[in-house]
């Protein structure tokens, strides 16, 4: 498995991506990181999306 391009940690299990760099990023799209899990890789541009350990656990006990 590739080492992501890139880490973002977030406080939501939901995430939208576009890549960055506005006209060289690619289509925005919308990402839900499962709470058992704790990540989420875009399929674009390979950017890994990690939820915060502590809204994990919000998020796990819903």
């Amino acid at each position: 498995m590739a080492e992501p391009v890139e880490t973002i940690t977030v406080e939501t299990p939901q995430v939208s991506c576009d890549g960055g760099g506005g006209a060289l990023g690619h289509p925005r799209i919308y990402l839900q990181i499962k709470p058992e899990k704790g990540q989420i890789d875009c399929p674009y541009c390979g950017r890994r999306y990690v939820l915060d350990a502590a809204h994990a656990k919000a998020h796990a006990a819903h």
